[in-house]
């Protein structure tokens, strides 16, 4: 086997509705999800024993517990049941750059990485849908990454509709270095005023265009922001600057500016950087891949 490289983009919700909470403690959800240029980059090699999960960044696990690790171990385990898989150990390198902890679905898009270059490296035995399933049991957002462009997502997330009907935006991503725990916003989300508010910004997008006035929701931004003051501050900053729209991507802690002119995102992410009080943010520049 050689070594094997693939990119794995980040994301961002555009659009974020929590319905209900399930008996199965996971909750309903209705949520536009869109892949952007913004990537870690994975590389896979074969030899020595077990798994092995090589990366510089601090906040990466190392060992199996990592989400890229158990989805080498599942497929393998999966396609080559009661079989030697054809290869005794794996290596996964993750250079990474998509920030931890900060809702843009990193760990979930490494894993859907590995599934979809494992498979078709063995000359894929697994199709779309079933590799999408696999990805469902590792996390929620797994599939989403598979599936590969920006879609609709119901149920846990896992329920995706290709959605075609976006326009080109640049998103101009500020990470506060703030690492939010999603498990923790979802305990302290009041669902009763979701409830109470779902009536003023429940939309429907059949065949509509995203509109940025309109859509741009996330029940989850409340319950962050009060832990994390900075998330306001970032979205009034942007704003300011001259974004159409500003938001916090899934449980946070990144916010996102969207500029229909990419030279304008460049302007105002230089603005930023240069601006000494923000010294503790890291900022990105990337394209939604529509």
């Amino acid at each position: 086997m050689e070594a094997l490289h693939v990119k794995a983009p980040a994301k961002i919700n555009l659009f974020l509705r929590i319905i209900g909470k399930r008996p199965d403690g996971y909750h309903d959800l209705h949520t536009l999800m869109c892949p952007l240029a913004l990537y870690d980059t994975l590389t896979l090699s074969a030899g020595g024993k077990g798994m092995v999960i090589d990366c510089d960044h601090p906040g990466v696990p190392k060992d199996e517990s990592n989400l890229a690790a158990r989805a080498a171990h599942l497929f393998l385990q999966t396609v080559y049941a009661g079989n030697t898989p054809p290869v005794s150990g794996l290596t996964i390198h993750i250079d990474k750059k998509i920030p931890v902890g900060a809702g843009l679905g990193g760990g979930s898009s490494d894993a859907a990485a590995v599934l979809y270059t494992l498979n078709d490296y063995f000359g894929r035995p697994l199709s779309r849908p079933e590799l999408m399933a696999m990805g469902a049991r590792l996390g929620a957002d797994v599939p989403f990454f598979i599936l590969g462009r920006p879609a609709l997502a119901t149920g846990i997330g896992d329920r995706l509709e290709p959605f075609p009907y976006l326009t080109p935006w640049t998103a101009l991503l500020v990470y506060p270095n703030e690492v939010v725990s999603t498990a923790w916003v979802y305990k302290n989300l009041n669902l009763r005023l979701t409830k109470d508010e779902k009536k003023l910004s429940k939309f429907h997008f059949d065949g509509r265009l995203f509109n940025v006035d309109e859509h741009l929701v996330n029940d989850l931004e409340p319950v962050t922001k009060k832990a994390f003051p900075v998330i306001g501050d970032i979205k009034r900053l942007l704003l300011a600057h001259g974004a159409a729209g500003a938001m916090m991507s899934g449980s946070g802690s990144t916010v996102f500016g969207l500029f229909a002119d990419p030279e304008r995102a460049i302007s105002v992410c230089t603005a930023l950087c240069d601006n000494q009080q923000n010294k503790n943010w890291t900022l990105y520049i990337a394209d939604l891949l529509i």
